[in-house]
């Protein structure tokens, strides 16, 4: 029996070593942590629970057969954050270079198949090169079961990457199809052909970090989600936002306990929009006076910047939050916007989190780069979100809701469930001095009628009273009271039951 445990603490050792003191020293020179390392921050002390920690690959070409390494290159198993049940795979970089085998493969998949039996979010943490080039279509076979598994936890489970070292090749699919990315300054990257073969089909110059480095995910493709300095920073932030997840989609979002009481008064928020109509004010003034204790995890704050998504609570329950930036392009829709909100809404969706959205939305985005970019079917895919959702929707228009804009932005007739205005919101087909324009056009050449008009346009539409009286809004409601005016719509709405009519699944316009 001594022997037997010998032996087995002499292959803990060996599997806990990785690649080598060569290799992890290698590795910390790049500023990086080793995939156990990562695990221990991650997780709660002495929670983690690791699994197959002996498998190894059963490759026996290219010699192979001669370098064995238990583990495989990826650390898996089960833990809690914050006492909560996650499942957790880190991909050695140490080992192989994080490269993915089968049996590398089959250690992912089974922590993803127990993850969806049990109900509990999965957390990537990506460090590899990529598929094991020596086992060939294997490797191959193996990033397609994940992939497998990757669309079957779709809105059953939240699924999470971290991507702290190189993903690039069909190994960026894995975490493109997972609920969100989030990746390290200047240590992590992705793209589908690296900046040697773009130079050779297309003779352009990038480096890694252009091409796919973390600014250029969340900033300019929106592949990514955040961009953290290190691997701590990113390690300590995902356990905070662990925090605002459900575990499942059979499960409501979590409850923290607050002191902040919910009808808290913001008398500052009743100055809050500029009496110009054209002045600007930061959305994020209004989000983070509403939320419990101004705590908000803004997701994707550095795309699409003229839309606001993220997680806030009311009374200690999460919640999702949609919000026109008049800041940026004066809060307008466009191409980027849009799919942007209609992702986030539809996770929302998914994992029974409440959706509060926050309109001042002048229209969408004119123009023949939008237009020609495809703005209607884009547009097309956030009106689908908000009217596919079921959770409960609550909406307030702080000041303009134009056009088809208005509609878009979970307005009454998408089924939100409660739409209420500030005495500020302007509720109308366009802004004043476009409609008179168009309805008195033979007026153009006197300046005088036409600001006339446009006064009575104005005094018409540029106000709530109109949609109010059509019962398109519930209530017009003091803005320094709109906290309080939601925390008792959440409540109201905590039992809400509506269900879509039968169907596969919806062919949202992609």
């Amino acid at each position: 029996m001594s022997d037997i445990i010998k032996e087995l603490e002499a292959k803990r050792d060996r599997a806990r070593l990785g690649g080598g003191d060569r290799r992890v020293e290698a590795q910390h020179a790049k500023g990086k942590l080793t995939a156990r390392e990562r695990i221990d921050v991650l997780l709660d002390e002495g929670s983690f629970e690791e699994w197959d920690m002996f498998v190894e690959h059963d490759c026996h070409d290219f010699g192979m057969d001669a370098q064995r390494v238990p583990g495989d290159g990826v650390v898996t198993g089960h833990g809690t954050v914050n006492g909560r049940q996650v499942f957790v795979f880190s991909q050695d970089f140490t080992v192989f270079g994080g490269s993915l085998s089968a049996a590398h493969a089959r250690k992912i998949c089974k922590v993803m198949d127990q993850a969806m039996n049990v109900g509990a979010p999965v957390i990537g943490l990506n460090d590899s090169g990529g598929a094991r080039i020596q086992e060939g279509v294997a490797s191959l076979a193996g990033y397609a079961d994940v992939f497998q598994r990757n669309v079957m936890a779709s809105g059953v489970v939240p699924q999470i990457s971290l991507i702290m070292g190189p993903c690039a090749g069909g190994a960026v699919y894995s975490p493109a199809m997972t609920d969100f990315i989030f990746m390290v300054k200047d240590s992590s990257y992705m793209f589908v052909t690296g900046p040697d073969v773009v130079k050779t089909v297309t003779h352009e110059e990038v480096t890694a970090e252009a091409l796919g480095g973390a600014l250029t995910h969340t900033g300019k493709s929106g592949v990514a989600d955040l961009a953290f300095e290190n691997d701590i920073e990113a390690l300590i932030e995902l356990r905070r936002f662990i925090d605002f997840l459900p575990a499942s989609n059979r499960e409501k979002p979590p409850v923290l306990p607050t002191a902040d009481p919910y009808d808290r008064p913001e008398p500052s928020l009743d100055t809050l929009v500029p009496a110009s109509a054209n002045q600007p004010y930061d959305m994020m003034e209004l989000i983070r006076k509403i939320v419990d204790e101004g705590d908000f995890f803004e997701i994707a704050p550095a795309f699409a910047r003229n839309i606001v998504t993220g997680f806030g609570r009311m009374e200690g329950s999460t919640i999702g939050i949609v919000a026109n930036q008049p800041m940026v392009l004066a809060g307008c829709l466009d191409i980027d916007s849009a799919r942007k909100a209609a992702r986030f809404v539809r996770f929302c969706d998914c994992f029974n989190i409440p959706i509060v959205t926050l309109v001042d939305v002048p229209g969408f985005l004119p123009g023949t780069g939008q237009e020609y970019g495809g703005i209607i079917k884009h547009g097309a895919k956030l009106l689908f979100a908000f009217a596919e959702a079921t959770v409960p929707k609550i909406t307030v228009i702080t000041r303009k809701a134009y056009g088809g804009a208005y509609d878009v932005m979970s307005s009454k007739h998408l089924r939100g469930d409660l739409n209420y205005a500030w005495p500020s919101a302007e509720i109308a087909v366009m802004g004043p001095k476009g409609a008179v324009e168009i309805i008195f056009r033979n007026d153009l050449g006197d300046p005088a009628k036409i600001e006339k008009r446009t006064e009575e346009y104005r005094e018409k539409f540029a106000n709530p009273f109109v949609a109010g009286s059509l019962g398109f809004i519930d209530d017009v409601i003091m803005p320094h009271n709109t906290r309080r005016r939601i925390c008792r719509g959440l409540r109201m709405l905590r039992n809400k039951k509506l269900e879509n009519p039968w169907k596969k699944h919806g062919n949202i316009p992609l």
